[in-house]
């Protein structure tokens, strides 16, 4: 049952990153949820000991658990993003 939460979440979190990164259109739905579960990995190690907040990755969801894996995804993102404008398109 966590994966099918992790998916469920990693697809929310990984679209509403890249709506505010404005990358969605170039992402599809798997990379939305590979970018939403690495992102909440991500914010669970940085981000949620900062705030004192659970991560998805412990297997809480709360608005904080999802606050936090979206920062998370939008840090991954903007790390993307700056390797990605450094090559010649």
């Amino acid at each position: 049952m966590g994966i099918i939460i992790w998916l469920i979440v990693g697809g929310i979190v990984g679209w509403l990153a890249s709506m505010i990164m404005r990358t969605d259109g170039q992402q599809g739905i798997i990379l939305n949820v590979v970018v939403g579960i690495i992102g909440a990995f991500i914010g669970g190690l940085l981000i949620g000991p900062m705030l004192g907040a659970p991560s998805i990755n412990s297997g809480e969801i709360s608005v904080m658990s999802f606050v936090v894996s979206l920062i998370g995804a939008i840090i991954l993102l903007a790390i993307v993003n700056l390797f990605r404008r450094g090559r010649v398109r």
